[in-house]
């Protein structure tokens, strides 16, 4: 459906300042946007926790018209759980390749395509050539599921997608052709997804929002959050749907006005991402009294 957009992936970051270096220093991506918050989001945006977080926004764009990801950090919490149910992101980026080189940083060569692994445990994979017709330098996001056929399915039929492309135990999905892709990989054994489980964000007009909700509830789907209104001080409230598909991935759909006029790029965002890494004293205060922080 051309109406709908593939918007971002949700990391959770253990190591805010490492991380941040990873995507300064080796996508070498842009920081769209940084929000702080003291209370945790009530559609679990920064996960099952109800403390201080903060989320930033980074990718090669605007927000209107490429694929970001989302970095949640929550105060406290160290290092997150990987499962097998991320298996990458895809990133067709020169310029990437070759800092990854200048920077030292640990990378493996899979063919054409070279292989890095950020802060956390996340893979990127990057490449000199992208998908036909892609234009924005983030190709697609690849997720594990345990049957290929009832995952495609599910996100065809519930979701909208078009399949673009089904090659022995993947599929490629997507809303455009020049779009971030949704690959399917068929793992052949159950998806675990350990604390560190992501979340995909798509947007629809709001309009669609009660019908989506609809065809997942009279299909028996799972929906983890039914439409809600969330607020942000100072900007515009959105509108959400949270599903999870037969593998426990989540699935946001936000109404797409309204999100276009939160997620407008804020020149600050840099500025107020360093200042809050500055002000974070949590690893001095678990450092002085012997400790470590949390392992979710």
């Amino acid at each position: 459906m051309s109406s709908r957009r593939a918007l971002h992936f949700v990391f959770k970051v253990g190591d805010r300042t490492e991380l941040v270096r990873f995507f300064r220093d080796v996508l070498g991506i842009t920081f769209l946007r940084h929000e702080e918050f003291e209370e945790g989001c009530k559609a679990s945006c920064n996960g099952p926790y109800d403390g201080k977080w903060s989320k930033t926004m980074v990718g090669y764009g605007p927000e209107d018209n490429h694929f970001v990801f989302e970095l949640t950090y929550n105060y406290g919490i160290g290092t997150y759980k990987q499962g097998n149910d991320f298996r990458g992101i895809t990133v067709c980026n020169g310029p990437a390749i070759r800092n990854a080189k200048d920077k030292n940083w640990p990378a493996t060569q899979e063919g054409n395509v070279t292989v890095v692994e950020a802060p956390g445990g996340y893979r990127f994979r990057l490449v000199e050539e992208g998908i036909i017709g892609a234009v924005d330098p983030v190709q697609k996001v690849t997720l594990s599921c345990s049957n290929i056929q009832k995952s495609v399915e599910y996100w065809s039929n519930i979701c909208g997608m078009k399949q673009y492309s089904r090659e022995g135990n993947t599929a490629l999905l997507g809303f455009a052709d020049d779009q971030c892709k949704l690959e399917l990989e068929d793992i052949g054994e159950k998806v675990e997804h350990g604390t560190a489980f992501g979340r995909i964000a798509f947007s629809c007009p709001r309009s669609e929002l009660p019908d989506i909700e609809k065809k997942a509830k009279e299909a028996g789907e799972t929906i983890l959050t039914p439409l809600v209104s969330l607020d942000t001080p100072g900007k515009a409230t959105v509108e959400v749907v949270i599903l999870a598909d037969p593998d426990g991935h989540e699935i946001c759909f936000v109404g797409d006005e309204a999100f276009r006029e939160l997620s407008k790029f804020d020149p600050k965002a840099d500025e107020l991402l360093n200042e809050a890494i500055a002000a974070d004293k949590s690893d001095e205060w678990f450092a002085k009294k012997g400790q470590e922080k949390a392992t979710a």
